[in-house]
């Protein structure tokens, strides 16, 4: 077990809420209770005091394992327990039940600024911060310039706290946390309110602490950033954890059941809330894998197919289904028009389709995209039905080396990553003529 660098036991968390609180009392009304104590003892229990005390579990009977260098992913809906969890571990608070086991220096980021004392400048809170985490000074000053630079206030280090914005303060607050090597860095969803390059060079830094041996919890909702950090993810629900495994997997039932959207989605035919027109009615939208299984999370080099059925009840109709894709920032990646050869112009008798749409491998950017499934009649185009975000899914990245991302591991911009065919010609001539260039230039100098 020498390797494990936490360890929590049957972690539970209770906090009371509600309850009767004696009001601020007078100085006469203090006297006049110290004299009148006696008797109001043989009266106790005989009335109640107020509204019962009620309690509340964030956390209830969390058990899990990290081994020292791993990347853990902790995601879950609001009100999960995801922050609560951090705040055991990192001994903010106590557990009320179980136990937590830490071994190695901790650095916690869990809210904005945090430990920073606001009448402080930059410079102190950044010594004053290292000083907590058991840095020797000469360790915070061979990293100062490094964090500094990171955090992007070389004209505020003087400047007290208090003043700085938020942005500021939250990068002052992770440099300080990230680069003073803790041997375990607890990052909460802090990044969002940075801005994003700033947040793209936390993360950055947090896959570069990663590689190098260090152990990283990461509580976030970005699933894109989940999956590109963490190889296993924990997921919390209602204060338990509902799965534990690869960050694919678990990603991929947080999908299912924390998003509400989901990687297929039915109706009954004889449901009133389908989506329908006059002519046609949907029944169901599905993402499937190569073998036909349903898949909320898919590998990045691997084809997936967009299926869509639904029945016609109206004869002498054209209709064409379509599809359109739109990513988690709400930027629509494409659309697609079904051009089947077979019906393209064709009047549809009455009866059931399935109509299938291939996206190939290599083609999509890492990310959640939300599906919009409609239908329509040509001449006139009218909509039979149209439904957004009616499924999700995810795109895993490989970091194999055999997707477009090859051997680099830092976050790539776009909404495709197709996987493109590259060649590079070289000729000795070129080589020699440049060098002919530099010397010349040498002779000018």
């Amino acid at each position: 077990m020498s390797d494990l660098a936490v360890r929590a036991q049957g972690l539970g968390k209770r906090y009371r809420i509600g309850g009767w609180q004696a009001p601020y009392k007078t100085l006469r009304e203090s006297l006049t209770g110290l004299a009148t104590a006696p008797f109001r003892f043989l009266r106790r229990g005989a009335a109640s005091q107020g509204p019962r005390e009620e309690t509340f579990w964030a956390l209830r009977d969390v058990s899990f394992e990290v081994r020292a260098g791993e990347v853990i992913g902790i995601i879950g809906r609001n009100g999960a327990g995801k922050s609560t969890l951090l705040k055991i571990l990192s001994r903010i608070t106590e557990p009320t039940t179980g136990r937590a086991e830490i071994r190695g220096r901790v650095s916690s980021l869990l809210e904005v600024g945090i430990g920073f004392h606001a009448e402080l400048t930059g410079r102190e809170n950044l010594y004053l911060n290292g000083a907590i985490l058991g840095m020797p000074k000469v360790e915070i000053d061979r990293k100062f310039d490094e964090i500094v630079a990171f955090a992007e206030v070389e004209r505020f280090i003087d400047t007290p706290v208090k003043h700085y914005s938020s942005g500021m303060y939250l990068r002052l607050a992770f440099a300080v946390a990230a680069h003073l090597e803790p041997e375990i860095l607890i990052v909460d969803e802090v990044l969002a309110v940075g801005d994003a390059s700033f947040q793209k060079k936390c993360l950055n830094k947090m896959e570069n602490v990663g590689q190098q041996g260090r152990t990283v919890l990461f509580v976030s909702h970005n699933m894109p950033a989940v999956t590109r950090l963490c190889q296993r993810v924990v997921l919390l629900s209602e204060g338990s954890v509902l799965e534990d495994g690869p960050s694919a997997h678990v990603v991929g039932a947080y999908l299912k059941s924390g998003l509400g959207t989901t990687a297929a989605r039915e109706w009954e035919k004889s449901d009133p809330e389908r989506p329908a027109g006059e002519v046609a009615g949907l029944l169901a939208v599905r993402i499937l894998s190569e073998s036909g299984a349903v898949v909320e999370a898919v590998d990045i080099r691997r084809p997936i197919r967009l299926e869509i059925e639904w029945d016609v009840w109206e004869p002498e109709y054209v209709l064409m289904p379509h599809l359109q894709f739109t990513n988690e920032e709400g930027v629509v990646a494409f659309s697609a028009h079904d051009l089947d050869p077979e019906w393209r112009g064709r009047v549809r008798p009455p009866g059931r389709y399935v109509s299938s749409a291939w996206i190939p491998g290599n083609l999509l950017a890492e990310g959640t995209l939300f599906v919009t499934a409609g239908l329509i009649t040509m001449d006139p185009v009218i909509d039979q039905f149209l439904e957004r975000d009616v499924v999700a899914f995810q795109v895993i990245d490989s970091l194999d080396g055999d997707s477009a991302r090859g051997d680099v591991a830092e976050h790539m911009e776009g909404v495709f990553r197709p996987m493109l065919r590259w060649t590079t010609r070289f000729t000795e001539e070129a080589d020699d003529s440049l060098r002919a260039l530099r010397s010349a230039s040498e002779g000018r100098a």
